[in-house]
């Protein structure tokens, strides 16, 4: 059975199937979207709860505890992990890869429901989710300034004009605004003059919650008209508030005004972000789980001027960091290696067949081969990221072989006195099933690693099944294109007096070389037991290089990114923390290969208390800079180690994040105990017996109980006897 006699006999037919094969590649590759690696990601639901003037402890009883009871009845969840701080709850909720993100999302809004019962009554907004991985760090980050409009003024735009907008973007899983206070009335009352007026806090709670309100009012229903009714039930300014009357006294009113100093400020002042060195309100962009980083960044770079020109005048927005920069890159690289293998490929081809005419038909196949892939790789709903194109590389050495096997088989049945086309027939028949068989082992050794589990075997299952498609598609192309190209331009070797200078040259270099070979194989076959000898020693070498050579899950990357997390001593203070914050960025900023950077502190969704901050290190592109990210890392430690009072954990940014948690190092280890003195007494431990090691650095832990506390011991029995309640005890902590 001849399989190539039909496409020999049709040439025709069989140059419009490979121009089919061509152009749907090529559509498909300008269809294909661009990433670093292909997705991975687990589903990741980030659930964030604020409450503010809690205590941790009360976070994680009143708050933390009710969602995990009724998040750890969720089907699919794998992992689980919360953080308690000061006025703030963050749960992150990890689902398996088979889940998907859309079930998973309604999951968490149903368990969010079923707690809401559970959840104290005076929360200021009910838990808020994500679909985001907490430890994913962000592919875009702008900073929007102004010199002339005030901090909770220019949040307050950002909010409502930007970010919402953004969040609407396909792909986006969460915007975050650091450094942004929301504009909020702020009642500073003096204790002394209140109490003068025998009232008290809870007074000023419930004149304010009873005088500002937002309710339906009904309407006037009459024979020919409707009416609605409206009323100014609702506070809208300062100077609202400090009319209010809180009491008469001998008949004269006594004003909100009277008592306190009503002002137009933020809802929270300890938030404060900068760019570089000047203080901005920040937007951090996250995509989704499962979304692709540059088409996100696209889409958003695509609305983004429209955006923009709605903002007022004096605005500056400013893009600091931009993740895809580095994977186009890196992808662009990558294209241009495997075009040069190509070349490569081809020129060699030309070197040993000396023959235009002959080295046009396996570099035909080639890139016939790899561009059909790209339509299957559309198919399959793969992208062009690096383990695909490396797959193509490593490829393009399999699929020329077909075709020289095909070339080299038909060429023989020339030199015996055949006519092309008898030859091409004859070989072809010869050759066929040969390469099948042959495909099909290669084939075959990656069939395992269709079959790895988990995020490994995500990762390389478009490499294996990219390279296994190019390698399918040479056979096909071995079979049907080469013999009838070979049917037509193939000749018989030209005589002697027709040989090129070239064609004579690489002829007697080939003959050269063939006797050498021949000379070595002589001698390794007289030594046959010292050749054993040698292969069992490479054998045995191989084992030791395999067991000495460093593992790891995946390389450290260099993205151009570096993510830092500052801590300072756990009792300092808000305006403390802002100036060490400002010291660092400084030194930083002065380094040669840093371009510039973000940062930002305060209890939000990042950082979980006020001396915790996070910076985000853009550094310069490869080209302008000499050192990689882990080097600049390097020399830039001991200068921020020098600086008293705050301590700086850095890490080159990865494309591949598999962790749900924000680690200050490269690697975690996860101590858990339900007696929580028994935890803070044994990290301690562990955290001192980890740092004597010579190998580790930045040995830290993320349990914050260190920090300077109030205690207010309540004497219950006083209290009765003069008629104070406990609850009356907190409301006026609170309130204060």
């Amino acid at each position: 059975m001849n399989l190539s006699r039909l496409f020999i006999l049709r040439p025709v037919a069989t140059t419009l199937s490979m121009l089919a094969i061509v152009l749907a590649g090529l559509i498909a590759y300008k269809l294909l979207p661009v990433a670093a690696l292909p997705q991975v990601d687990y589903p990741t639901i980030r659930v964030m709860t604020l409450y503010p003037g809690a205590s941790p402890q009360v976070m994680t009883s009143a708050v933390t505890a009710p969602l995990e009871r009724q998040f750890g009845q969720m089907p699919g969840l794998e992992q689980m992990a919360s953080t308690s701080s000061g006025g703030a709850s963050v749960l992150t909720l990890r689902f398996s890869l088979e889940m998907n993100m859309d079930v998973a999302e309604q999951q968490v809004q149903a368990a969010i429901n079923a707690a809401s019962n559970l959840l104290p009554s005076d929360l200021p907004a009910p838990p808020v989710y994500n679909k985001v991985n907490p430890a994913d760090t962000p592919v875009l980050t702008l900073a929007i300034s102004s010199k002339t409009m005030p901090l909770p003024k220019l949040n307050d735009l950002v909010d409502t004009r930007m970010a919402q907008k953004i969040a609407q973007i396909s792909g986006v899983g969460m915007v975050s605004i650091a450094g942004g206070q929301r504009q909020a009335v702020r009642i500073k009352v003096n204790p002394e003059a209140l109490a003068a007026a025998g009232l008290n806090l809870s007074d000023v709670r419930t004149l304010i919650g009873v005088s500002n309100v937002n309710q339906p009012k009904g309407n006037f229903d009459g024979p020919t008209r409707v009416s609605m009714l409206d009323a100014n039930d609702q506070l809208r300014s300062p100077e609202e508030y400090a009319n209010l009357i809180l009491a008469y006294n001998n008949g004269a009113p006594l004003r909100l005004k009277d008592v306190a100093e009503i002002v137009d400020g933020a809802e929270n002042e300890r938030l404060a972000a900068w760019a570089n060195q000047n203080q901005a309100v920040l937007v951090n962009i996250q995509r989704q789980p499962g979304a692709n980083v540059i088409e996100v960044v696209d889409r958003i770079k695509t609305m983004l001027p429209e955006i923009t020109d709605n903002l007022p005048a004096g605005l500056e927005v400013t893009v600091l960091t931009d993740r895809t920069q580095t994977i186009r890159a890196s992808v662009r690289d990558v294209q241009h290696e495997l075009l040069f293998a190509i070349a490569l490929v081809v020129m060699v081809t030309f070197l040993f067949l000396r023959r235009i005419s002959a080295t046009l038909i396996p570099s035909i196949a080639v890139p016939l081969s790899l561009i059909g892939t790209f339509g299957v790789m559309y198919l399959a709903g793969f992208s062009i990221n690096n383990l695909t194109l490396m797959a193509l590389t490593i490829a393009t050495g399999f699929v020329v072989d077909d075709a020289i096997v095909m070339l080299e088989n038909i060429a023989r049945h020339i030199e015996e006195g055949e006519t092309p086309f008898q030859a091409a027939l004859k070989g072809a028949q010869q050759i066929g099933f040969t390469l099948i068989s042959l495909t099909f082992s290669l084939i075959a050794v990656l069939i395992p690693l269709l079959f790895m589990a988990d995020v490994v075997g995500r990762l390389f299952r478009e490499f294996a099944i990219t390279l296994a498609v190019a390698i399918l598609i040479s056979l096909v192309v071995s079979l049907t294109l080469t013999p009838m190209m070979c049917a037509r331009l193939l000749k018989r070797e030209p005589k002697e007096e027709e040989q090129s200078r070239f064609y004579r040259a690489s002829g007697a270099w080939i003959d050269w070389l063939v006797e050498h070979y021949g000379r070595g194989l002589q001698w390794v076959l007289k030594h046959q037991p010292l050749t054993l000898l040698v292969a069992v020693a490479t054998m045995g070498l191989t084992v030791v290089l395999y067991m000495a050579v460093p593992k790891g899950f995946f390389p450290v990357q260099d993205t151009g990114v570096i993510q830092g997390i500052s801590e300072a001593p756990q009792a300092t203070s808000f305006a403390a923390m802002s100036q060490r914050q400002q010291e660092l960025a400084a030194l930083i900023l002065e380094d040669p290969a840093v371009e510039s950077l973000s940062s930002y502190i305060g209890v939000d969704g990042d950082n979980a208390t006020l001396n915790s901050g996070r910076f985000l290190i853009n550094l310069k592109a490869h080209g302008e800079r000499d050192l990689t990210a882990a080097q600049v890392i390097a020399r830039l430690q001991p200068q921020v180690d020098r600086l008293s009072g705050i301590r700086l954990f850095m890490q080159p940014v990865q494309d591949l994040s598999i962790e749900d948690r924000v680690s200050r190092t490269q690697y975690q280890f996860s101590l858990s105990s339900p007696d929580a003195e028994m935890l803070s007494e044994w990290s301690d431990k562990l955290v001192h017996t980890l740092q004597q090691y010579p190998q580790l650095t930045d040995v830290a832990s993320d349990l914050q109980d260190k920090g300077l506390q109030v205690y207010l011991l309540i004497d219950r029995d006083a209290a009765s006897r003069l008629g104070v309640t406990v609850s009356e005890i907190t409301n006026a902590l609170y309130d204060a």
